[in-house]
Parts: C-alpha cells; sequence; structure tokens
C-alpha cells in the first residue's frame, strides 16, 4: 500500500531552488519504499520560484511588487501557548483571516485522519473482506506513514447497513462475506507520544469517521425527515433521520454490530478519559462528507451525556469538544444548533463553495432564512435545518493547480479541501501553498489536477490490488487475521456514561 504523505514528511522547497517546468514532473518509486512521489524529471529549463510553494510552477498566478504581501505570516509562538484558541475557545476569532499558520496546520493533520478513513477502507465489491479496514490496528498508523503523528488507535467503530442509507454501505458480491449487516465506520485514537504532547499542550483524543467513498447516491437517500435525538428529555432537538439510524442503529445477530455506534464510541471515550484521569485533554471528532454528519452528531452526544465533564466532588474539569468537519451537511434543526452552541461543542465547518453536500439538507428553511426560529417554533415546520459552528469557505476555482471540472465529486473530494486549506491565506488573497503538501495527493481518488503536471488519476490503490504470490508461485488474496469486534469491556462503560449522565441531568 502506498503510505499517505503526512505534512512531516512533505517536500522541503525554499525560494531559492530551481525548478523545471510543471510538464517535466513525473512519478517515481523511491528505492526501498512503496510510495510514488512526485518529483522532477532532468530539467530542461529550470527557473527560480517567486514564492515558497509550488504555487509559482503555474503561470496564472498574479504578479505582485511584494511577493509576499498578501499571504499571511507565520505564528511565532509555539502552539502548546495557543492550544484553546485553536481548538475553538473563541470560535477562531482573528484566526481565519488572516489564516493562522498553527490553525492551517491542525486543520490539514486532523483531515489527513478523516482521509485515512478512506485510504484503509476496503470497498472493492469483489474483495470477500470488502465493507473492512484493510489493516489490523496496530499497524494502522505505521501502513499508512502516519506513525509520526504521535498517536496510538485504541478501537476500530462499526455500524449497520439495515438502516435507511443503503447507498452507504459496501458489500461483498461474494458468498463468503465478513459480515452481511456491518461496516467499518473509522476509529478513535489517543496521543501517546511524549514529544506530540508538549507539543500539543494537553493529550488528545482523536474520533474519526468515515465518509462515503463512491458516488455521491447517498444525498439521494436523505429524505429530509428530522428525528427526536432522545439523548436528553426534549422532544424539539431533532436530527435528520438516516444520520440518527447510522449512529444509533444495532444489530444483536452481527458481532461487530451488537453494540450501536454510539455505544461504541461513548464507552471507549469513557475509558480512555479513565484511563487519563487527571491530565489536560481534549476530545477531538473529525469527519469527511456523511462522517461530519457524525462527527458533529457524536460530538453533541458527548456534551449532552456529560462525558466530558470530569466531577471530583471538589473540583469540575471541562474537556473541550471540537469538530473540524470537512464537507459536511446539515445535521439537525434550529433546536439542535442551539443546544450545540449551548453545550460548548466547537465546530469549524472546511467547504468548497462550489460543494453541493453542505447545501442539504434544508435547502429551502435553513440558517440563512430570517424567519427561521419563527416556523420551527411556531409553525412545528418539519423540514427545518441549520449549520453548527463557524465556516471557513474556500473555492477551487482559486488554485491555479486545479483544472475547470463539472464533475461534484472533484468539489466534495477532501483531498482537495485539504489542498485548498494549504493554499488560503485570507478572503481576497492570493493562493500560495504554505506547507508545500504534495500537489500529487489531490489525485488520490479523483482527476482533478490539470494535465500539466503529469499526475496519474485515482492513482491511490494497493501494490497489485491486494494479490500477493505465495511460495509456489500463485496469485492469491492473502487471509486477514479477525479483528476483535469490541472490547469486553463495552457494556460496562457504556453503563457508566449513562449512569454518569442521569446523575448529572438531575444535578442540572
Amino acid at each position: 500500500m502506498a503510505s499517505l504523505h503526512s505534512s512531516s514528511s512533505l517536500h522541503k522547497i525554499h525560494s531559492s531552488q530551481k525548478f523545471p517546468p510543471a510538464s517535466s514532473y513525473s512519478f517515481h518509486n523511491t528505492k526501498g519504499n512503496k510510495n510514488l512521489l512526485f518529483v522532477p524529471n532532468k530539467p530542461t529549463s529550470p527557473f527560480t520560484m517567486k514564492c515558497s510553494t509550488l504555487s509559482s510552477l503555474s503561470p496564472q498566478l498574479h504578479e505582485t511588487t511584494d511577493e509576499n504581501q498578501d499571504l499571511s505570516p507565520e505564528d511565532p509562538r509555539p502552539l502548546n501557548q495557543i492550544r484553546k484558541q485553536i481548538q475553538g475557545s473563541n470560535n477562531w476569532e482573528n484566526l481565519l483571516d488572516p489564516m493562522n499558520s498553527h490553525l492551517r496546520k491542525e486543520i490539514i493533520r486532523y483531515g489527513e485522519m478523516a482521509q485515512a478513513c478512506y485510504d484503509s477502507f476496503d470497498f472493492d465489491p469483489h474483495s470477500k473482506y470488502c465493507g473492512t479496514c484493510k489493516y489490523q490496528g496496530t499497524h494502522f498508523f505505521e501502513r499508512l506513514g502516519m506513525s509520526k503523528q504521535g498517536y496510538t488507535l485504541t478501537r476500530y467503530l462499526y455500524a449497520t447497513s439495515n438502516i435507511n442509507l443503503p447507498n452507504f454501505f459496501q458489500k461483498s458480491k461474494l458468498s463468503s462475506v465478513w459480515s452481511q449487516h456491518a461496516n467499518w465506520m473509522g476509529y478513535v485514537a489517543v496521543a501517546t507520544d511524549e514529544e506530540e504532547i508538549r507539543l500539543l499542550g494537553r493529550r488528545d483524543i482523536i474520533v474519526a469517521w468515515r465518509g462515503t467513498v463512491t458516488y455521491l447516491e447517498w444525498i439521494h437517500d436523505l429524505k429530509d425527515i428530522l428525528h427526536p435525538a432522545h439523548f436528553r428529555n426534549d422532544s424539539s432537538i431533532k436530527i435528520e433521520s438516516g444520520f440518527f439510524d447510522l449512529y444509533t442503529t444495532k444489530e444483536q445477530t452481527c458481532k461487530y454490530c451488537s453494540f450501536s455506534a454510539r455505544e461504541q464510541v461513548l464507552a471507549e471515550l469513557r475509558r480512555i478519559i479513565h484511563r487519563y484521569r487527571g491530565e489536560e485533554l481534549s476530545i477531538t471528532i473529525t469527519g469527511h462528507s456523511l462522517g461530519a454528519a457524525l462527527a458533529l452528531l457524536n460530538a453533541y452526544d458527548v456534551a449532552e451525556m456529560k462525558l466530558n465533564i470530569l466531577d471530583d466532588g471538589l473540583d469540575i474539569t471541562k474537556i473541550p469538544i471540537t469538530v473540524f468537519s470537512f464537507s459536511g451537511p446539515r445535521v439537525g434543526n434550529l433546536k439542535f444548533k442551539e443546544r450545540c452552541d449551548e453545550l460548548g461543542v466547537k465546530v469549524l465547518r472546511v467547504v468548497n463553495v462550489h460543494d453541493k453536500v453542505p447545501t442539504v439538507p434544508g435547502i429551502f428553511t435553513n440558517e440563512k432564512f430570517q424567519h427561521q426560529k419563527y416556523i420551527e417554533e411556531k409553525i412545528s415546520f418539519p423540514w427545518s435545518y441549520a449549520h453548527v459552528g463557524m465556516e471557513l469557505a474556500l473555492d477551487h476555482t482559486h488554485s491555479p493547480f486545479l483544472k475547470n471540472s463539472n464533475d461534484i465529486r472533484n468539489a466534495h473530494n477532501l483531498e482537495a479541501h485539504l489542498h485548498l486549506v494549504d493554499g488560503y491565506h485570507g478572503k481576497n488573497k492570493r493562493f500560495c501553498l504554505a506547507t508545500k503538501r504534495d500537489i500529487a495527493l489531490v489525485n488520490k481518488s479523483c482527476d482533478f489536477l490539470k494535465s500539466d503536471y503529469g499526475v496519474p488519476p485515482n492513482w491511490w490503490q494497493d501494490e497489485h490490488k491486494g494479490m500477493t504470490r505465495t511460495s509456489d508461485g500463485r496469485w492469491v488474496v492473502p487471509e486477514r487475521p479477525r479483528v476483535e469486534a469490541h472490547p469486553h469491556d463495552t457494556a460496562h462503560h457504556f453503563e457508566q456514561v449513562l449512569k454518569y449522565a442521569r446523575a448529572k441531568l438531575e444535578l442540572f
């Protein structure tokens, strides 16, 4: 499997270096590494970069007398000094325009955590393991080239396909299917590297949710029906029914879905929080597309169940909850949005203005409608939705690397979003890559880069499509070790979540 290019492994490019024209770039395999690297061939017409990014490879960049006058400055403060602001304590005030350098890197880092769900998911219908994660949890980040992130994966998350979002789930065409009911949905991980914890200024717990890996048919499956959340005694707080079912439904006949996705993630978060009780913690939840909807629903649930509130009788500690959402749809009604704000759930929504997914559901009645509160409360209008949190709106037409495309999947692509974050410095500022993130990543699962760069479309795949050669010369799909469905103490920790929430609700 080709390794994911994390920010720590990107090319270091400086303004004093010289590069050949974009057309002379190609892919090469590096010795002892299965990565496909975007590297220059022998130069034919060198020229000097005008800014310390790959942007100067394009002749379409605006010329300025001061090449850096439109770029956002590097924040000289260490990340751990402003960690609370980066996690949204002030709703990212003065951090988005101009774009703060620490925030940019954190958005990309959490976006890569969400992208890992796609890169490790087996969605091949010809595979008997279709619907699973390709890797064992102990080797997850290593296999994706993300071991330097400093996190340890603690649990996989599963959901049942017996819900009203049929186009979201992947199933094998073969008879020997690992599960008729379950799909792998994401993972929970915790920062364990001491240097990473020092840089972050806290021990971070992350939950990453998978979105859809194929076409966007699941959008058409949204019934625009709102379902009471039932996470507290207030039936006016409502969530889109498909998202609610995906998060809360379980299937007793399937060992992977004997606990709902909700029960799995709350139990795991409770276990980790109590393991590291006494330390400064943060809960960061991320996802793309439908995974972004699950991320927000998960964050609301954690806060509503008071799971992030630690009370030892003498002191009350509140663990911050932050959602980094990418191309997410609306999840609930206005009451849901207001309750998330009241609970202190911080949400930064990264969107491409040309992407249609963030505009649904609630096309006619949403947060942009000035009378929404009235029609929701007085008329009980059943199709009222509202986005939660702050929006970082990006425009892919501002990138000189991307082609003009009418393919709606390109505008929705997560890697394209991360590329846009890297080049964004603020409103009305020119596009210029700040971290020099490899532009070849954009084409991992789409065809969005201009052909001048010589990057083939949809290049991310297993070596030999997962086939290996046996000692007798045959090519076969290797068997995968069975992954543990659920830790033995899942029921115990979820019961403790419910018990604590009931006690806190009585107090409040």
